[in-house]
């Protein structure tokens, strides 16, 4: 169905999101009980994240997630960046406690996505799209044209109800050029030319969703105002462009690929050019919300990223020299985070 790039639907699809983004937290608290034990070995080793990582056999990076993730659950507790369980986890997730939940919750404890949690965990790597035992990981799943397929129709529904708040909370001014990176669908692309009609947008994404992008913009009736060029990000990106938009993309990558794609974004970038980070965030403290907490889960599972707290993107755009860093929440625990090329 062919809508405005603008348009909003009547009712608030938050909780629908939360729905599908959360689906694998409950799997890693199972796997966390049932596989590891893991509050009753925090109840005698209060720790640091890199202690826990050594002392379990575990990797930073999912740890990490579940870290944040225990903490928003109300389980764990965190002072001088020491890690405890609170009361609720000592009395219900600890063996021996009169009100011990461990025994129910290892009934579900071979559930595939719970094994799988137990891998990512303790190799850092991502399995499959979905869980799916044949599937190949995200990042070379998408060099596929089915998958790509589909999987830009599902960014592309999500972005229906996303784009739009995003696309109003962008402050452009005065930039002309918008360059929407891996833009997926072109979805984020279009709202915002519609949002700010002094601009022009290029979607760029590799093969083959350049193609199905192509398309996309076509059938909102965008292609004069935005075009679709095939490039990868991981390269060196196109001049000619003074904002740029990452639209749920670093949430896929670890540490040092996002530091690679702002460094190539600062240097593409003109002086007083912007970048724009469109995504889910931790707070700065990683402590929640919950519903952040719980999609970092998936993404943890899934691809090489997690969600990045607020704290942890200031961080890298001030490492990379991006200046004027701002945050603004838009809609579904989404938000804006903006920087600046200085002059």
């Amino acid at each position: 169905m062919i809508r405005d790039a603008l348009e909003m639907p009547m009712t608030d699809p938050t909780d629908l999101f939360r729905v599908r983004d959360g689906i694998y937290a409950a799997d890693l608290l199972i796997a966390a009980v049932a596989w590891l034990d893991f509050f009753g070995w925090l109840t005698g080793h209060p720790s640091d994240s890199d202690s826990i990582c050594r002392g379990l056999g575990l990797t930073p990076r999912p740890v990490d997630v579940m870290l944040t993730l225990f903490r928003a659950q109300g389980l764990v507790q965190c002072e001088n960046g020491r890690f405890s369980p609170t009361n609720l986890a000592r009395e219900h997730l600890v063996a021996g406690s009169a009100w011990d939940l461990g025994p129910y919750y290892a009934s579900l404890r071979e559930r595939p996505s719970c094994r799988d949690m137990l891998t990512v965990l303790q190799t850092g790597r991502p399995v499959g799209w979905g869980s799916k035992r044949d599937e190949a990981e995200w990042a070379r799943a998408m060099e596929r044209d089915d998958f790509a397929q589909s999987f830009t129709a599902a960014m592309d529904s999500r972005g229906a109800y996303l784009a739009p708040a995003m696309a109003r909370a962008l402050n452009c001014e005065p930039c002309k050029q918008l360059l929407d990176i891996a833009g997926g669908s072109g979805v984020y692309a279009c709202a915002a030319v519609a949002a700010h009609r002094y601009l022009h947008a290029t979607v760029l994404e590799k093969p083959p969703v350049d193609r199905v992008a192509r398309r996309s913009v076509e059938l909102k009736g965008m292609s004069e105002r935005v075009d679709v060029v095939a490039g990868d990000m991981f390269e060196c990106l196109p001049a000619g462009y003074d904002f740029h938009l990452f639209s749920n993309v670093l949430h896929d990558w670890d540490v040092t690929a996002v530091e690679t794609l702002l460094a190539n974004s600062y240097r593409a970038l003109p002086a007083g050019g912007r970048v724009a980070i469109h995504d889910a965030h931790i707070n700065a403290d990683k402590s929640g919300p919950l519903p952040v907490a719980e999609y970092s889960v998936l993404l943890m599972s899934s691809t090489e990223g997690k969600c990045y707290a607020v704290s942890e993107m200031r961080d890298l755009l001030a490492a990379t020299g991006f200046v004027e860093v701002e945050m603004m929440p838009t809609v579904a625990y989404r938000s804006l985070i903006t920087a600046v090329k200085p002059a």
